[in-house]
Formats: C-alpha cells, sequence, structure tokens
C-alpha cells in the first residue's frame, strides 16, 4: 500500500500504515510542540521545567495532556515498585571512599654504580603528594646531575649528594620535618 510520502494524491487522507497496525494515520503529521520547552511534548518529561509544561500543556492542549498523563498514569500502575525514578543527568554517583592514612616516610639512600661512582635515591615523596616529576627536575637543577623517576615512588639522582639533599627537601617542603625523612646509609642497587 503507498504512503502519502511516496505518492502526492494520497496526501490529507488516511492511510492505513501496514498488516500490524490497526490505527490509521494522517499525513501531513502534525506534532505539537511545547510553548514552554520548544520540544515535542511527549519529550517535556525529560526536561528541567516539567511542572511549567504541564501548566502549559493543560491550558492550550487539553486532549494532548490528558493522553500523555493517562499514559504515564498507566505506566506507574504497571511499575512493580510503584514509584518511577528518574535518574539524575550523569548517571550514578561513585561512592566516596576514605583514602587509607600511609605512613608518612622519606627515605635516602646511596647506592653504588660501579666501583667508584654512585647513585642517590630518594623514596617516599609521594605519601607527602609531592609531583615527582616536578621534584626530579628540582633536584637535576640544583644538584647539576642526572635525575629521573625510576618506579612507582623512587626518584635516583647521579652522584653521591646525600650530604646536602636532607637539607634541600626539607627546605623546599616544610611539610618533612627530621622525624619524616631518613637517611639509611649504603644499598644495593636492583638489577633490571
Amino acid at each position: 500500500m503507498a504512503t502519502a510520502a511516496e505518492d502526492p494524491e494520497l496526501e490529507g487522507e488516511e492511510v492505513e500504515s501496514g498488516e500490524d497496525e490497526a490505527a490509521s494515520v494522517s499525513y501531513p503529521l502534525t506534532v505539537p510542540y511545547c510553548g514552554i520547552c520548544t520540544l515535542p511534548i511527549e519529550y517535556c518529561e525529560f526536561t528541567a521545567d516539567y511542572e511549567k509544561c504541564k501548566e502549559w500543556w493543560k491550558v492550550n492542549e487539553p486532549d494532548s495532556y490528558t493522553r500523555v498523563i493517562e499514559q504515564g498514569a498507566a505506566d506507574l500502575s504497571l511499575d512493580a515498585g510503584g514509584k518511577k525514578g528518574r535518574q539524575t543527568r550523569g548517571g550514578k554517583a561513585l561512592k566516596k571512599t576514605k583514602k587509607k592514612e600511609v605512613e608518612k616516610r622519606v627515605t635516602v639512600a646511596r647506592a653504588s654504580r660501579g666501583k667508584r661512582k654512585y647513585v642517590t635515591i630518594i623514596a617516599g615523596l609521594t605519601s607527602l603528594e609531592i609531583d615527582l616529576k616536578k621534584a626530579a627536575k628540582m633536584f637535576g637543577s640544583r644538584f647539576a646531575s642526572g635525575s629521573s623517576v625510576t618506579g612507582p615512588d623512587e626518584i635516583t639522582i647521579q652522584g653521591d649528594v646525600n650530604y646536602d639533599l636532607i637539607d634541600f627537601v626539607q627546605e623546599k617542603w616544610p611539610e618533612i620535618t627530621d622525624d619524616v625523612i631518613e637517611d639509611i646509609g649504603d644499598q644495593k642497587i636492583s638489577k633490571r
């Protein structure tokens, strides 16, 4: 069966659209738009001004208002819970978890890199929420040597700079006190 879109002679006449649907549709379709949110009235319930839209419907589109409200009431009666839940924009919120209290401890060690060469390893700065990349850059500038982040909580500085590192760290980050920082002496360097 031809539709109004395919046959211009059928425009304005009621056309049956298929075997499964018993409802007839008249073409061209007229879609009522809400005067408040400017959306088709079926979509007003998804806007923030739904109550204002309902008031506008009562005055300007009373037949569609009763149809939509009755359909909504039927949907509510079919729900097992009886309450229609609306999801807020952004989905379900993540529950805030308490951060585990991590022991604030910074260690400084010296490791042999060969017969006479050493590197200084400082670990534990992330427990004090210090950015490791920025800290490595500062150490490299301060001690005129190479410095890099070598682990998830470890910075390696080329050279034996233990003597001045502890004072520099305490000067740069005052929250690192003598109780928090510890020099653990010589350490074996791990092979990767």
